[in-house]
């Protein structure tokens, strides 16, 4: 165990391969677009709306579909049931997620300068901390919308939980949720940057153990 350690902490402190600071330069680009693209959407579909009302979910902000037309009606909408008013001021988390995004990308451009594989494994922590904790919010924000009903409210309805991932009937309005670009692209930063941690730690790896040597033709 001892030497376990000793070699572990002996990877931490090497540097990284010139290709691994190119790819993680290559890598800010999606997460810097993400900043810009809608993470998620949901839609909402019924025999009064064929169409659709949609609300798209950014970094920083909702936005409804139809110029911005939906919002007021979904908020009309889930008055009757007794959901909470949906408004920008109630996802505080939209207030730090851009200033986290953006930190990520500072650590990573100087990780591609400067880092080390100790600063590689760092980076590859926080962005699952962050990825794990940001999805962890989102499920909570939906459960407690679907979950805080009045029950003065025009039409009663059980507590319920909305679609995550996929559809859900709710009354009459079948809903459906699912990722758009912005989670894609910050799927393909936190993805690319755990498997390059790994590489980089390949030797500690059974799987990879008995081709370490490899990483000195690379």
């Amino acid at each position: 165990m001892t030497r376990f350690f000793e070699r572990f902490h002996a990877l931490l402190a090497k540097p990284l391969t010139p290709w691994s600071r190119i790819l993680i330069v290559a890598l800010v680009i999606p997460l810097g677009i993400a900043l810009a693209q809608p993470l998620w959407r949901i839609r909402m579909v019924a025999p009064q709306y064929p169409t659709g009302l949609t609300l798209d979910v950014y970094s920083y902000t909702i936005q409804g579909g139809n110029e911005g037309r939906d919002l007021p009606e979904i908020n009309t909408l889930n008055h009757y049931i007794g959901m909470k008013h949906l408004d920008r001021t109630d996802f505080t988390d939209l207030d730090w997620i851009p200033f986290a995004i953006g930190a990520l990308i500072l650590l990573a451009l100087r990780l591609a300068a400067v880092g080390d594989v100790r600063a590689l494994v760092d980076l590859a922590v926080l962005t699952g901390y962050f990825t794990l904790f940001s999805a962890g919010r989102f499920v909570f924000k939906l459960w407690s919308y679907g979950h805080d009903l009045d029950p003065h409210a025009p039409i009663h309805m059980d507590p319920f939980m909305p679609a995550v991932i996929g559809t859900r009937q709710v009354g009459n309005f079948a809903t459906v949720s699912y990722p758009l670009l912005g989670s894609y692209l910050l799927a393909i930063f936190a993805t690319a940057i755990v498997l390059l941690s790994l590489w980089h730690l390949r030797s500690l790896l059974p799987f990879w153990s008995r081709r370490a040597d490899l990483g000195a033709y690379v």
